[in-house]
């Protein structure tokens, strides 16, 4: 007796939730809401009879049979994509690979202009906090901070400066404006040190130890929920500011040091990527502090 095809919408939804990291991000990526993400896992952990992931308060991790099961799907999932971009006789799209929080709060909203400029080339971008193998994980170009004093990586783009300013919800707020002293600091496990180095700056003492997320997107959507003082690039929150849904602490930003860089594969890029590393660097530039610029090559 065959058994009935698992749904290929549960399986893609598990494959971008193991790219990801994370159900928020996943939900963002597959363009549908994160009880729906959720709804799907469930049910193939129901057909297979396993669980593929661990649930934690703030974050997902997968358990051993769900890494495997992820790992032996990709050549598959891999093979599908090939097969319909030849039946659509369009170009393979272009892999980008960046840290969740840059790539659903500073990329994708960007991507638009990208699409409308240039049509014919589509962008796929995947997550992940991980060193990138261009070669080896087929990815065209990844982005990744680079610690401030670390020599520049050979060949790649600089983008941008990393910048941090601290951000909570209005309800949060005291009457007459000022910082709601025994709120809650929020921040994520990627950049722990980013409270310090503000407060070491701003001259204030912490009377408790950061809350830290799994990512930074984590942490905004806590300071949203009123949890406390979420601290972040003003360039990712700039939409809830705007709306009211956050305010800032500070009127300005302070660096930390630390720069966004465009990995690129070594040798001369040209054709698509060259196409979208030049845009890109151009996107980044009109956000540069002002006398500083982002189109330096090493």
């Amino acid at each position: 007796m065959r058994r009935a095809p698992l749904p290929y919408e549960s399986l893609w939804a598990f494959r971008v939730i193991a790219e990801t990291g994370s159900l928020a991000a996943a939900a963002a990526a597959l363009g549908v809401t994160q009880p729906a993400v959720s709804k799907r896992l469930r049910e193939l952990e129901a057909r297979l009879g396993c669980a593929l992931v661990r649930r934690g308060v703030n974050a997902i991790a997968l358990t051993a049979a769900g890494a495997r099961f992820a790992a032996a799907l990709q050549p598959g999932f891999a093979q599908i994509q090939a097969a319909v971009d030849q039946l659509q006789d369009r170009p393979a799209p272009l892999r980008i690979r960046a840290y969740t929080t840059w790539a659903l709060r500073w990329l994708i909203p960007r991507l638009p202009r990208f699409h409308a400029a240039h049509p014919g080339i589509d962008v796929e971008v995947s997550t992940s906090t991980a060193v990138v193998d261009l070669v080896r994980e087929g990815v065209d170009a990844a982005v990744h901070t680079v610690p401030a004093g670390a020599p520049p990586p050979f060949g790649g783009r600089r983008l941008q400066p990393v910048e941090i300013s601290p951000f909570a919800a209005p309800a949060l707020l005291p009457q007459g404006g000022g910082w709601p002293a025994a709120a809650r600091l929020l921040g994520s496990k990627v950049r722990a040190g980013d409270w310090a180095l503000w407060l070491r700056q701003d001259g204030r003492a912490a009377a408790q130890p950061p809350l830290l997320f799994e990512s930074t997107t984590l942490a905004i959507q806590a300071a949203l929920e009123g949890l406390g003082i979420v601290i972040c690039s003003p360039a990712f929150v700039r939409e809830e500011v705007e709306q009211g849904r956050l305010a800032a602490l500070s009127p300005t930003s302070i660096p930390t040091g630390d720069l966004y860089w465009l990995f690129l594969p070594t040798g001369q890029v040209g054709g698509a990527l060259g196409i979208f590393a030049d845009w890109l660097v151009r996107e980044a530039r009109g956000e540069a502090p002002q006398g500083e610029s982002s189109d330096d090559r090493r």
